[in-house]
């Protein structure tokens, strides 16, 4: 059950599958926050809000896009803990206490993102769930996958039936879910409020959704992705793909099915709140997990994984790209910058998301053709080790 030797990889060699797969979920956390961006997406039901052209550009957001991207990032996150783990035994550094430093240096960017920038925030929970994954990093790989899973399942599993139950007994549809107070408030504030009236309804939109309450969800929806990112990791999923496209193909042909067929549940079944709760729960990482067998498949061929390095260089630097993604929302979106809030639709999102994604992957080519790491990449590590850490360093932020 403890952790075992794990099967020695080059110090400087880099991953391409794990930063393709970061890089890729990139796109599908922007095209989530920018509907938050631009309108207050969490007080108000989606498809009474919003007319035929956009629910209809929302639905598909809602099945192929919605919860199904930050379980990648996730897992790639203990992925990256992991070989940031068994590089410091190969330096004979302290992981423990350098995983630490760089977690806590990565909650104070969090606390500065979520109160400055942008509500939406998980950097916060990245960081606070990651020092809780490294208790568990001693576990070998099939243990730590294992009880992922089963942490992942078994809580999630007897909700959605409870939930399911609900359903049956109480005839509320999503539709009769509305704030409309906190909707006009935020609306009024994130459209027209000075930036420190702005950064008080950031402060309680952040309350909302990470308080007590959320920090549970979190541990059972987060924690069990990492761990089980982490588990593949020690057993080398990704170094190994090409010579275990077998297994690959088969999470493909079971997770895609699974995962559509949860993702379109409330359409099936009726759009009430349990059932939307059971699409993004269960659906969004299993869809997830397709997602990544796809994605791994293709890299197993090198013409086709040279045609993805573009993405692989927006994943090395996913903090930058992360941060930078909020700051140019916000920017476009609220009154100390364009003011655009409340004014374009799903659909122009939609358009606007996909273009900042692709100026950034442009723009993270050109960065990393002169520089070694991302602007914050670099900077998180000067305030990890100092300045005086030799450049071997650099590697470790497969981390994040």
């Amino acid at each position: 059950m403890v952790h075992k030797q794990m099967s020695p990889v080059p110090d400087t060699e880099r991953i391409q599958a794990l930063d393709v797969l970061r890089g890729f979920s990139l796109l599908g956390i922007l095209l989530v926050n920018m509907i938050g961006f631009h309108s207050p997406y969490g007080y108000y039901n989606p498809y009474e809000y919003w007319e035929y052209g956009d629910v209809t550009a929302y639905t598909w957001l809602d099945i192929f896009v919605q919860g199904s991207f930050y379980p990648i990032f996730a897992m790639m996150f203990g992925y990256g803990l992991v070989i940031m783990q068994r590089r410091s035994a190969t330096r004979g550094n302290s992981f423990w206490t350098i995983s630490i430093r760089r977690l806590s240096v990565l909650l104070v960017f969090g606390i500065i993102h979520a109160f400055l920038i942008w509500y939406g925030d998980i950097l916060i929970t990245y960081a606070v769930v990651g020092m809780i994954l490294l208790l568990f990093l001693r576990l070998s790989g099939p243990w730590l996958m294992g009880l992922g899973w089963i942490l992942y399942l078994l809580p999630q599993l007897f909700l959605s039936g409870l939930l399911v139950l609900a359903a049956m007994m109480d005839t509320a549809s999503l539709s009769d879910y509305i704030d409309i107070m906190g909707l006009k408030q935020a609306e009024v504030v994130y459209s027209s409020g000075s930036y420190w009236e702005i950064t008080a309804q950031r402060i309680a939109d952040w309350k909302v959704g990470n308080g007590s309450g959320g920090l549970i969800i979190y541990l059972f929806l987060i924690l069990p992705m990492m761990m089980i990112g982490a588990g593949a990791a020690k057993m080398l999923w990704l170094e190994k793909a090409a010579v275990q496209r077998k297994k690959w193909l088969i999470i493909l042909l079971i997770s895609l099915p699974v995962g559509l067929a949860f993702k379109m549940l409330p359409f099936m079944a009726g759009l009430s709140m349990s059932y939307q709760y059971i699409q993004d729960a269960l659906g969004g990482p299993i869809l997830g997990m397709a997602y990544i067998a796809f994605l791994v498949l293709v890299m197993s061929h090198s013409k086709a994984a040279n045609l993805l390095n573009p993405i692989g260089a927006a994943g090395r630097m996913s903090l930058t790209i992360y941060i930078t993604q909020s700051v140019i929302g916000t920017l476009v979106f609220y009154p100390y910058g364009l003011g655009l809030y409340g004014k374009i639709s799903i659909v122009s999102g939609n358009w606007l998301a996909v273009a900042i994604y692709v100026i950034q992957v442009i723009l993270a080519v050109l960065w990393l053709s002169k520089f070694e790491q991302g602007p914050i990449e670099k900077f998180w590590r000067f305030l990890t080790y100092g300045k005086n850490k030799r450049r071997g360093a650099q590697h470790e932020n497969h981390e994040l």
